[in-house]
């Protein structure tokens, strides 16, 4: 519940009266100070109502600049609380939810000052390269844990759904400017490792594990940027906590923007390449999520109906156009980069499945396939593709890396290098309970053997001990008889 209290003159005291018992919401009025001519009321209202109330008294000829406190109310007697509720608050589809301004409210809750969002944006990123280059996932989560970018990326799908042109654009801008800024962080911090040697500079950052994650787009990357607007949107609309939800969307961003500057001080593009498509990637589906979820909710946008009504040439209006052209630009271009990628890594997987099947590779078990990030020969004109085997035998298998080449190459048409790990090991094949007559789901007789056994090692039994022990002791117990 809120309690707003809102001073009124004596001259609208007579229209606000008559405007709240129309709306049926209880009032009290109370003498304001001596020397103003009014009184103040004092409505207490749903929290999703405010702006509804509010709007009807301005309506009704109250100043909209006249002294208005809203404050939070731990506990209110309200007779027709859950009737004002259903009545006044703008949930999805008319029923119970969240209103807008709650989800504005919200929404601008995540998103911190200026200043201390850049920091954050900053301190995510340059603990993000560290746990990269450490190739240690907890100190990524813990980036993941102080990354701002949860309240700027959902503001721009809130802002959709409620009709507010300005939030969107603020949404965008600070997107954008963070990301830009952690980039920024994440290139300082790389260039303080490499330069000062806690981290070698000839170093192939491409292959360290946990920057391998993030440098190519894939269907589980996909997955995890369309669970995080989800389950963003759907905090928004709840009362689930948003912080929550914000870890995932940070997972979806901060590792991808840290990646990019670790390439870029290393001197490799096809890294930056991968690591930005995929961080855009993340960014729209996020976005995108979000604002379907909220329209499958109940949320309709009249964005759309509002630019029609309200179309008019100006500086603005321009500007708003810019950033839905550059928008559509970025979509645009990260469906073409992801897509055509999938497309690449699934014929690679393919290929070296249907070489793998070859009764000549029988005794090698695939562990994974690797590909850098294809960039249609933007960058480089070959790509590289790692193929990591398990094998239990000593044979060298020369020709595999060549034939998977020849046959990759042929269906990708791409100039394609083919490196192939061979993880050795040793198996040992468990022996089978059935020689031995017995059932391996059923093991009676070897519970009776035990049982047996130790039956026996309870019954007091003659022990042969060795010679030299069994000499000593005779010769200890009788020191006065001969051998």
């Amino acid at each position: 519940m809120r309690l707003v209290q809102v001073f009124v003159p004596s001259d609208d005291h007579d229209a606000v009266r008559e405007t709240l018992t129309e709306m049926e919401v209880e009032f009290i009025f109370s003498d304001a100070d001596s020397r103003r001519d009014g009184s103040l009321a004092n409505v207490p209202v749903p929290a999703g109502a405010v702006d509804t109330v509010l709007e009807r008294l301005y309506d009704a000829g109250l100043d909209e600049d006249t002294y208005t406190v809203v404050t939070e109310v731990d506990r209110a007697t309200v007779p027709n609380a859950e009737e004002l509720t259903d009545r006044y608050v703008e949930g999805p589809k008319g029923k119970r939810g969240a209103s807008h301004a709650e989800i504005r409210d919200r929404a601008e809750d995540l998103t911190p000052e200026t200043a201390t969002y850049l920091a954050f944006a900053i301190a995510s990123a340059i603990v993000a390269v560290g746990g990269l280059l450490l190739d240690s996932a907890i100190v990524i989560v813990g980036a993941m844990v102080i990354a701002p970018f949860a309240g700027s990326t959902l503001s721009a799908s809130a802002g959709a759904v409620i009709s507010d042109r300005e939030m969107v654009v603020d949404s965008a801008t600070s997107q954008a400017m963070g990301l830009v800024v952690a980039y920024l962080g994440a290139v300082a911090m790389s260039v303080f490792l490499r330069e000062s040697g806690f981290v070698p500079s000839a170093l192939d950052v491409g292959r360290v594990g946990q920057v391998g994650a993030f440098v190519t787009p894939n269907l589980l990357t996909l997955v995890i940027a369309i669970a995080a607007g989800f389950a963003g949107a759907l905090a928004l609309a709840t009362d689930l906590p948003v912080s929550l939800a914000g870890v995932a969307v940070a997972a979806a961003i901060v590792p991808a923007a840290a990646v990019a500057g670790i390439g870029t001080v290393w001197g490799e593009p096809l890294v930056v390449a991968g690591a930005v498509v995929l961080l855009l990637m993340n960014i729209v589906f996020i976005n995108l999520t979000a604002y379907l979820t909220l329209v499958a909710l109940g949320y309709r946008s009249s964005v759309v109906r509002s630019v029609r009504e309200n179309a008019d040439i100006s500086l603005r209006s321009g500007a708003y156009a810019l950033i839905v052209i550059l928008f559509l630009v970025v979509v645009a271009v990260t469906a073409f980069g992801t897509y055509q990628h999938l497309v690449f890594e699934q014929q690679v997987n393919d290929e070296v499945q249907t070489v793998l099947e070859d009764p000549e590779y029988s005794s090698l078990d695939l562990a994974t396939v690797e590909t850098e990030y294809n960039d249609a020969s933007v960058f480089s004109d070959e790509v590289s593709v790692t193929v990591t085997v398990g094998r239990s035998s000593g044979l060298e298998h020369e020709g595999l890396a060549r034939e998977l080449r020849e046959e990759i190459s042929a269906e990708t048409d791409r100039s394609v290098r083919v490196d192939v790990r061979f993880v050795d090991y040793q198996r040992a094949t468990a022996i089978g309970d059935a020689d031995a007559g017995t059932s391996s789901w059923w093991p009676l007789e070897e519970w009776l053997r035990s049982a047996r056994a130790s039956l026996s090692q309870s019954v007091p039994q003659a022990v042969a001990l060795p010679a030299d022990f069994v000499d000593e002791r005779a010769d200890s117990a009788y020191p006065g008889e001969l051998p």
